[in-house]
């Protein structure tokens, strides 16, 4: 008897649909486990007692406001249907499937995938960042600035991929801050338009530093005169001098990461300046592979929405 032999797209519409049908509770269960007892999303009020169900999940009401609420209301994941599809759908973010073939694989519209995609990683992205310690590399890469998917542009279009109309690094791209230490753990920001500031290094770098750090950077000036009003040892490596190392003084682990970051975005065609924390927030996670299966996914979600 000749065997069936399925494509890889094949297979991974008979896992979506698999998991739909051996998981359509399974999802609302993880979902009031990892919430817990949360207060009032509006008035903060702790004394809420239980008050029915809706759409599965557990409903209860505030005895200070009178407000009923469930675990997700007031989060990303709010008023989101299909919650029986969501676990498919996280998997479809651990492989950083593209937003078509995720609503293929799990059967839902186009526009829902995108509108999952941006809410699952938000709600993940707001678990606490990681405190660097040790030796921490800190560099900056950049972005072209993008409008994808406005309505309204603030200047003339572009063709995809295109070039920005000067040269070096302008108002025109997006600076993504990158900190990492020798332990791998990192903390990404995108600190706004054109070459980051020390205030801006103030203002996101300060707060997930341990205190007795060696901070290592290229020679840029921000870095200097953050490290001296925070009172941070500092090394600086000339890159443009051509030194890229100094023995155990070097940024190699966070272009490294700069370098695999581009590398996986260019799967998804370009993404809006709007969205790129996400994209970043997203390869942090992937990156780190302390959570590999949707059930974990979902229970950060939950739990630090």
């Amino acid at each position: 008897m000749a065997q069936l032999q399925l494509s890889d797209d094949e297979i991974a519409l008979l896992q979506g649909f698999v998991a739909n049908v051996v998981q359509p509770g399974q999802c609302l269960h993880l979902i009031e486990e990892a919430a817990g007892k949360r207060p009032c999303p509006r008035c903060g009020g702790t004394r809420c007692h239980r008050s029915g169900h809706a759409n599965g999940l557990q409903r209860y009401r505030c005895v200070a406001c009178r407000r009923s609420f469930n675990v997700l209301t007031g989060t990303p994941l709010a008023r989101l249907r299909l919650r029986d599809k969501w676990l498919p759908y996280f998997q479809c973010l651990i492989e950083s499937t593209t937003v078509r073939k995720a609503a293929e694989r799990v059967d839902v519209a186009k526009s829902t995938s995108f509108r999952w995609r941006h809410r699952f990683i938000a709600a993940v992205r707001r678990e606490g960042r990681p405190k660097l310690s040790g030796i921490v590399e800190a560099d900056e890469t950049y972005h072209l600035e993008s409008q994808k998917g406005s309505r309204h542009l603030d200047r003339r279009p572009r063709k995809r991929g295109g070039k920005a109309s000067k040269r070096g690094i302008s108002k025109e791209f997006d600076c993504i801050l990158v900190a990492r230490d020798r332990t791998r753990q990192t903390c990404e920001f995108v600190t706004g338009r054109g070459p980051v500031s020390a205030s801006q290094l103030s203002e996101h770098l300060k707060p997930v530093l341990a205190p007795d750090i060696l901070l290592i950077s290229d020679a840029a000036k921000a870095y200097a005169t953050f490290a001296r009003q925070a009172g941070i040892t500092h090394e600086e490596v000339n890159v443009k001098a051509g030194i890229r190392a100094r023995g155990a003084i070097h940024i190699q682990g966070v272009n490294a990461w700069h370098s695999r970051f581009k590398a996986w975005l260019r799967r998804f065609n370009g993404v809006a300046s709007r969205y790129l924390a996400h994209y970043t927030g997203w390869l942090r996670v992937l990156d780190t592979a302390a959570w590999t299966a949707p059930a974990q996914w979902l229970r950060v979600a939950v739990a630090s929405a």
